[in-house]
């Protein structure tokens, strides 16, 4: 695979900041020092230590940064996490059928081999963790793992400095996977607050195609009311007219954090789509991150949040169409209940090498109270003069002629509320190419009930 690093980076995506040297976050050092406590070997254990090197003299962010204004991490900082780690062999979750035996699963950030099966994949394709790979592999792996834009953010290099395991999916070129792999990560409270840092990395060689499924969750049965740290990075790398689809599910607990990067490099002829569907969390924050490499790239990026209660729901994008002929067509969604609050910022860059580029943004969202609230910023920076691009959002509630009328053919009230957000919901739901996924989902958005009070 020959990805080449584009001369125009992704412009001002979510910049790590720094300190002087004498001038440290002791927080974002506790966490470091944490993280980096189990040593690795090697290259790995090289690669580690130069991201903590970056973190010793970062900070976490706070709302006087413009891509922090409506995320305020103070809550997280409340907080001392700790490690956690052990054998949970009996753990129970949503086990796909479409991909029962194509699946990694992963707990507390620790391969969980009597959980996971890969027995069901055809040949030329790897699917495995990181430590399990042959030492070709891994020098293979080597080229990719933590060398995707935007590597030294700070939560992302934090991520970094802790591998100890990541998952891993190589399709090898022109192979074309039909079976979706399922790629789980579960969250096990411990006595004490828990940080976890999973890691993912996926690389199509040329002319390949796969389905993959990314979700984070938190253990059936376990306290939902635990504190948690998520911490996860992903990066795909798409070469020359590979196809990769892509779905990623955040159901964490409901006094969960839960930041995530996702990193993607499109080369020629590539196409990319992304269902990103968010749930759970007390305060989440999804970094979605498009480099397009090469000419006529194809991207789609569809995208749900639904939330109520106190959540806090951010999704930040940035979308760098580096190159002529690049199409990209992005739909997110926002279902906001009670006292939530949904930010959507979503960026797409076109400087000057990128004529005939054809690209359309819109965000839509849906207040079901008088106090939940949705900031909302799509923005286009162009500077080629010869391309087609839109952008937009809405922000509306149910309308009561709506209610009205499905009232008037004998439904109640209540049950009228949840078919118009269930119909708002499928229009992104629908599109996942998992049959079995779409219908948890589909079930899970019907079943939260404070979504049908005012």
């Amino acid at each position: 695979m020959s990805i080449q690093v584009s001369p125009s980076p992704i412009p001002n995506s979510n910049a790590v900041s720094l300190t002087s040297m004498l001038d440290r976050d002791d927080y974002l050092t506790g966490l470091l020092n944490q993280v980096t406590a189990t040593k690795t070997e090697g290259w790995l254990q090289e690669l580690r230590q130069s991201a903590a090197n970056w973190v010793r003299h970062s900070i976490i962010p706070t709302t006087r940064e413009e891509e922090w204004r409506f995320t305020d991490l103070s809550s997280l900082r409340k907080v001392q996490f700790n490690l956690e780690t052990g054998n949970f062999a009996s753990l129970e979750f949503d086990i796909l059928p479409e991909a029962a035996n194509s699946r990694l699963v992963f707990v507390n950030g620790v391969f969980a081999p009597e959980l996971s099966a890969v027995t069901d994949l055809a040949s030329g394709i790897v699917v495995s963790n990181l430590a399990a790979l042959s030492v070709v592999e891994q020098e293979g792996v080597r080229q990719y793992l933590a060398q995707a834009e935007g590597a030294q953010e700070v939560f992302t290099a934090l991520n970094t400095a802790g591998i100890t395991d990541a998952a891993v999916v190589w399709v090898k070129k022109n192979v074309v996977v039909e079976t979706p792999i399922h790629l789980v990560f579960i969250s096990v409270a411990g006595e004490t607050a828990t940080i976890l840092q999973p890691r993912c990395l996926v690389v199509a060689d040329s002319g390949s195609q796969v389905t993959l499924v990314e979700e984070y969750t938190n253990h059936q049965g376990a306290n939902k009311e635990a504190l948690y740290f998520t911490n996860a990075v992903t990066e795909i790398w798409v070469a020359d007219n590979a196809q990769v689809s892509h779905t990623r599910v955040e159901r964490e607990g409901a006094e969960a954090f839960h930041i995530g990067k996702t990193a993607i490099a499109q080369a020629r002829d590539s196409r990319y789509t992304c269902h990103a569907i968010t749930l759970g969390g007390k305060l989440s924050r999804h970094n979605l991150e498009i480099l397009q490499t090469g000419e006529q790239t194809e991207t789609t990026l569809n995208g749900l949040t639904v939330i109520s209660g106190k959540q806090l729901a951010d999704t930040h994008s940035a979308i760098a169409l580096n190159y002529p002929h690049g199409t990209s067509d992005q739909l997110h969604k926002c279902i906001v209940g009670d006292r939530a609050h949904a930010v959507f910022n979503g960026k797409v860059f076109v400087p000057k090498p990128a004529q005939l580029t054809n690209a359309a943004q819109l965000n839509r969202n849906l207040l079901l109270s008088s106090k939940a609230r949705v900031d909302t910023k799509p923005q286009l920076e162009i500077t080629a003069d010869n391309v087609k691009c839109a952008h937009g959002a809405t922000v509306s509630q149910l309308e009561d002629d709506e209610i009205f009328y499905l009232q008037s053919r004998g439904i109640d009230e209540n049950d009228a509320r949840k078919l118009l957000i269930n119909a708002f919901a499928a229009e992104i739901i629908n599109q996942i190419p998992v049959p079995s996924l779409r219908e948890i989902l589909l079930n899970t958005v019907n079943n939260l009930k404070s979504l049908t009070n005012d």
